[in-house]
């Protein structure tokens, strides 16, 4: 199968967070967070941004700051189904062959980040491409928020196969761990498939979406990174971040 190397990045928001209402809207350093999101995206470089929404008030704001907001079903299940159904409205002919689904909650993202996501789906030609970094604190191995990837990958490497995902720690045995940020790469055809499918077992038992693609027998790649991006999922998430954005 040949490369893909056309990506359009397409960020999901949505205001029905249940630990933070409103999330996307919330203010950092004068702009709504998922403002902060798409200038990240923006700098990356990658191709053309589309934030996928459900409500006017956060396409509103994507407008204001002159970035392209894409209207999607509300009752959608997932982010991955909002992603799917604003490309096929962006898109419809089809012209972009990559699909990057970068979550609305990553405000301080390093744009190489994107980047890396990109590469990993041109370098594996797997299915899905998705980024981790080594976990350095030993506490979070035995914490189950932190997913963790099992990737093949040999010292020095930047990109290899992601096997299994897991909120436990895995594999056993003396050697790195992997934590899994949640940003992905699409072929297409590959994001057509996935949301087409029911969840599968084990993403249900796991409460890991990325388990469904793996139990679809679709290949993941990876691409190791060296920090792991700060998310907003919380109000103390939020503080923390206005804090980072004022000392900047």
């Amino acid at each position: 199968m040949p490369n893909t190397n056309n990506p359009v990045v397409v960020i999901p928001a949505r205001m029905a967070s249940t630990r933070l209402p409103g999330k996307p809207l919330a203010d950092i350093d004068g702009a709504p967070m998922i403002v902060q999101v798409w200038r990240r995206a923006m700098e990356a470089d990658v191709g053309p941004v589309v934030v996928a929404v459900s409500e006017e008030e956060v396409a509103d704001a994507v407008r204001n700051a002159g970035g392209l907001a894409i209207m999607t079903d509300p009752d959608l299940p997932s982010g991955s189904d909002r992603v799917y159904q604003a490309v096929q409205k962006f898109d419809p002919d089809g012209k972009h062959d990559v699909i990057i689904n970068l979550q609305g909650d990553l405000p301080q993202l390093d744009p190489e980040a994107v980047k890396d996501a990109a590469e990993a789906l041109k370098v594996t030609d797997a299915d899905i491409a998705t980024l981790v970094a080594e976990i350095k604190d030993p506490a979070e191995l035995d914490d189950d928020a932190a997913v963790k990837a099992v990737v093949s990958l040999k010292e020095g490497e930047k990109y290899g196969p992601a096997l299994w995902f897991s909120r436990l720690k895995t594999p056993w045995g003396e050697g790195p761990h992997y934590h899994h940020i949640g940003i992905y790469a699409y072929k297409r055809a590959a994001l057509q498939a996935f949301v087409a499918l029911p969840p599968s077992p084990l993403e249900l038992r796991e409460k890991l979406e990325q388990l469904r693609a793996l139990e679809a027998g679709m290949r993941i790649g990876a691409a190791c990174v060296d920090t792991v991006p700060l998310g907003v999922d919380t109000p103390e998430d939020l503080e923390r971040m206005r804090e980072i954005f004022s000392g900047l």
